[in-house]
């Protein structure tokens, strides 16, 4: 039976727990700045006062205390949104395809946002074959925040308003893009897998829909050529994410889009530190004819 008090080791004594022990180290050698801190938690990893785990979700804790609302938003671009003047009908192949849970509803255009719509506040309306909808009675307000707001700051306001979305407003008042709680949490734990999410591990290259698939950024260029029929280059990068990655220039987030070689490529699954996965669709030619490799590609 616990009784609430600490397990005892091997010699009998209690054993501490890893932030207990910790602890105690610090007093010995307190860091002087962030950078030594860091250190410190990196030598405690290895002498096994703490996991990797949890040395990866410190090192998140810290990063998002000097991370804005830029640095992880989703471009204004990239939201996924719901027009205000759309019929249930015309917008509900959307909400079922992106499978997300809320989405920002607009106005004449995107620097309008009227409010925010939950999926699961439709569905009377879907048994009911749409009778009686109207989407102002459904409307949650929305949330704005700036562009450079600490993460910290902003999680903060999410736990204690319960709110899981916030639009972004740049300084001149206009939507700069927008951030759920899941994308300031998956700085801290990595990346938050659902069941809408695709497990990347099965296969690389997965159908998804009539010309749709997924394609994991580990795929070899070569095996990508032979699936889509497409000429990338394999000289310079060997997978399909070292391509992408030297297109866009950046590291890309959730959400952005990459034409080339004839193909729309969208970014699925990404973090700061390497692109993960992304979507394939097929995209029209342009006019003059024939197919095109992107720059710098062969």
């Amino acid at each position: 039976m616990n009784d609430g008090r600490p397990s005892s080791g091997d010699n009998g004594e209690p054993r501490r727990s890893w932030l207990e022990r910790l602890g105690q180290a610090l007093q010995g050698n307190e860091p002087k700045d962030k950078e030594d801190l860091i250190e410190f938690l990196h030598d405690a990893h290895k002498r096994h006062l703490i996991d990797g785990d949890a040395l990866d979700m410190l090192e998140g804790v810290l990063s998002v205390s000097d991370m804005q609302v830029r640095d992880i938003m989703i471009p204004r671009s990239q939201m996924v949104v719901v027009e205000r003047e759309q019929g249930l009908q015309e917008f509900l192949p959307m909400i079922i395809d992106e499978a997300h849970s809320r989405f920002p509803v607009i106005g004449e255009s995107r620097d309008e946002v009227l409010g925010i719509l939950l999926a699961k506040d439709l569905l009377p309306f879907v048994a009911r074959g749409g009778e009686g909808f109207d989407i102002r009675e459904v409307l949650r307000p929305a949330v704005f925040v700036p562009e450079s707001k600490r993460l910290n700051v902003l999680l903060r306001e999410f736990r204690t308003s319960r709110n899981h979305m916030a639009i972004v407003v740049d300084e001149y008042g206009g939507v700069a893009g927008m951030v759920t709680i899941e994308d300031v949490m998956e700085q801290i734990v990595g990346e938050i897998e659902d069941e809408h999410d695709i497990d990347e591990d099965d296969i690389e290259i997965q159908q998804i829909a009539k010309g749709r698939h997924t394609v994991r950024a580990l795929t070899s260029i070569e095996d990508f050529n032979e699936h889509f029929g497409s000429t990338f280059s394999d000289e310079e990068f060997d997978t399909i994410g070292g391509l992408l990655l030297s297109q866009f220039g950046h590291m890309p987030k959730r959400g952005e889009i990459m034409d080339m070689g004839g193909l729309r490529f969208k970014v699925l699954r990404a973090d700061s530190r390497r692109l993960h996965l992304v979507e394939v669709t097929k995209v029209p030619l342009p006019e003059s004819g024939g197919d095109y490799t992107g720059e710098g590609i062969a």
